[in-house]
């Protein structure tokens, strides 16, 4: 019978155990809730020890936090990661117009109720396109509650829009006059487009994406509810001097990452953030809208090193 001496077999030990100690989370530890905010039934996904630094992610359009699925487990071994369906988006109720408010404001107060239930007092918000307005807005209501801003294709600066809002701001103008641009906003085709942009990667794309979203909107009820957000988009731009003056008072830690091939929101609102957070991290990426989509691992890398700067 082989003898292994004792001193093998303790280094073996140590290798093993210390292999196990950085073995990064698996989707496993990821888990699903539903809880009552203001009467209305909120989805959200959590994964990662309680008692670690938190971070939010605010999911953008047409998605839900079903977006961050690949993020989540790269980010939970070492942070509390929290990540909410907005009303009327994914796993959370859809209440009609009627019964709820479909404005940016009452997504962000909704939102940062949740967190308050959830006993969350600090944090970083991860925003990406839908989650800048979410979260700007929940930042600038409670500063304190801010310990660093990670923004991945999310605008704040009149520079960063692409060429397809002109289109927009004449529904903003007359809504009832044009009523094709919530139909063409969406549809099929626009939900794909919104994650192939212009890439050259569109290999690196899981169709299941544009089609889960489109299910979503093809809800009864979801066209009323999705113009209503798309009406009350324009508040978001005229809010950008706001979130801006509180940028420039603020100066949070912030990381910017942002897809160069996408179409909706382009580089120039990246680099614009630098005028406000002279010290921000801008990364543009080799992406569209939805990074994640093509860049998981750069991201997830860019993310670590910066909440490992910040979240303490």
């Amino acid at each position: 019978m082989l003898k292994i001496p004792l001193v093998i077999l303790a280094t073996l030990f140590i290798g093993i155990s210390m292999a196990l100690a950085t073995e990064p989370s698996t989707t496993s530890t990821t888990t699903y809730h539903r809880t009552i905010v203001d009467g209305i039934g909120i989805f959200y996904r959590e994964a990662g020890p309680p008692g670690a630094p938190t971070v939010v992610l605010l999911h953008g359009f047409p998605s839900s936090s079903r977006q961050y699925n690949a993020l989540i487990p790269l980010l939970a071994d070492r942070y509390h990661v929290i990540a909410p369906d907005y009303t009327g988006f994914g796993q959370s109720d859809a209440p009609t117009p009627s019964q709820y408010s479909y404005t940016f404001d009452h997504l962000a107060v909704t939102v940062s109720h949740l967190l308050e239930q959830l006993r969350i007092a600090r944090y970083t918000l991860f925003m990406q396109d839908y989650g800048g307005p979410v979260g700007f807005r929940m930042a600038v209501a409670h500063p304190d509650r801010v310990q660093a801003l990670i923004v991945q294709n999310a605008n704040a600066y009149k520079e960063g829009l692409g060429v397809k809002w002109a289109a927009i701001a004449q529904f903003w103008a007359d809504p009832s006059a044009h009523g094709e641009i919530v139909d063409a906003f969406i549809s099929l085709e626009a939900a794909k487009q919104r994650h192939l942009g212009n890439s050259p990667n569109v290999d690196r794309y899981d169709p299941d994406s544009w089609q889960d979203e489109f299910a979503i909107l093809s809800r009864p009820g979801e066209r009323e509810i999705q113009a209503a957000l798309l009406y009350d988009y324009r508040t978001n731009v005229a809010s950008y001097p706001v979130w801006q003056r509180w940028l420039r008072d603020h100066k949070p830690p912030l990381l910017v990452m942002w897809g160069r091939y996408d179409p909706s929101f382009i580089v120039p609102g990246a680099e614009a953030f630098r005028r406000d957070v002279p010290n921000a991290q801008i990364h543009i990426l080799d992406a569209g809208h939805f990074a994640l989509d093509e860049q998981t691992d750069q991201v997830a890398r860019l993310t670590r090193a910066f909440l490992q700067q910040v979240a303490k």
